[in-house]
């Protein structure tokens, strides 16, 4: 089926320059999902936008950053919780399009990124969770050379959010470096436990968790709060009910101290303690039941930098005072 994009030396419809710019611009579509639906290519694709703007169809409006309100939230954001730094990104609408908390991640977790200064063979560990898959899909910045490491073993559940070996494909791409898999369920049995201990593969991803140099984590709310568990976590379990969150499948109660639950000492995933060593740790998360678990975390040194949008770093501000 033709996609009526001209090819060539040919001159595209300018009505057509329209519809790719408002799905880019307004819709926040990503080059790629625009080319699948075209059945042309990420380059045409770009070349498009690029005419759009030639022939004044979309006009870009960039203003010098001023140090407003949000500059002066992100500082006391991070004064509040004793973190390096907080991006911050605007409110994104629960019922939004798919792709726009991706593209709203894009420029925070590109300058947290930055102060990582990965370079050649370095690890960057990526956690599994709606917030790492969103930013798994979001534009990131090109770290050739980086090597990308998942933080837990595999999970049983069907949504995208929880194939973490996915995610650290996707992610891998985003910035162009090399994926490394963990082919290991999240909460093994006794026999299989003991197995993956000696396995070469895992040895490789629990070494490269010893010395990462950043890392991109989503941060799970409250166990009684959260709408979905993962099916190896006992959620009727009482010893979660201190839990106020968790990092990579490890909960953690208000004071940051590791909570337990049976069974999770044959866990596959990188240890709390780990998280505090790691010279960049990014934490990417965002709402009201988010609050608590962010603060604990903070307080407790598992991350030290915060992407997190408007409302969400106000409420923090106002739980650490």
């Amino acid at each position: 089926m033709s996609s009526g994009v001209v090819e060539g030396g040919g001159r595209t419809p300018s009505h057509l320059l329209y519809s790719v710019a408002v799905e880019y611009y307004l819709q926040a579509a990503t080059q790629a999902e625009i080319a699948t639906r075209l059945g042309t290519s990420r380059a045409t694709v770009s070349r498009m936008l690029a005419e759009a703007r030639r022939r004044g169809i979309v006009h870009i409006d960039v203003r010098p950053p001023s140090a407003g309100a949000d500059a002066d939230l992100s500082e006391a954001v991070a004064d509040a919780l004793g973190l390096v730094e907080v991006h911050l990104y605007p409110d994104v609408p629960a019922d939004a399009a798919s792709g726009v908390l991706s593209s709203a991640l894009s420029g925070p977790l590109t300058a947290a990124l930055a102060t990582a200064d990965l370079g050649v063979g370095d690890v960057l560990l990526v956690s599994s969770g709606k917030m790492a898959y969103a930013a798994s899909r979001a534009e990131l910045p090109a770290l050739p050379g980086v090597l990308v490491v998942p933080t837990v073993g595999g999970q049983l559940e069907p949504e995208p959010w929880y194939q973490t070996n996915e995610i650290v494909r996707a992610f891998a791409a985003g910035v162009r470096g090399s994926p490394a898999f963990l082919y290991a369920p999240a909460l093994p049995g006794e026999a299989l436990h003991a197995g993956l201990l000696d396995d070469p593969g895992m040895r490789r991803v629990a070494d490269a968790w010893e010395v990462a140099r950043a890392a991109v984590l989503g941060v799970g709310a409250p166990p009684a709060q959260r709408v979905s568990l993962p099916r190896f976590v006992p959620a009727q379990s009482a010893a979660l009910d201190r839990a106020v969150g968790d990092l990579c499948s490890r909960f953690y109660d208000r004071e940051g101290r590791p909570v337990d639950f049976p069974g999770s000492e044959r866990l596959i995933a990188t240890p709390l303690g780990v998280l505090r060593r790691i010279p960049v740790t990014i934490a990417v998360a965002s709402g009201p039941e988010k609050v608590v678990s962010l603060l604990a975390a903070a307080r407790a040194g598992y991350f030290n930098r915060l992407v997190t949008d408007v409302t969400t770093a106000a409420m923090l501000v106002a739980a650490a005072s």
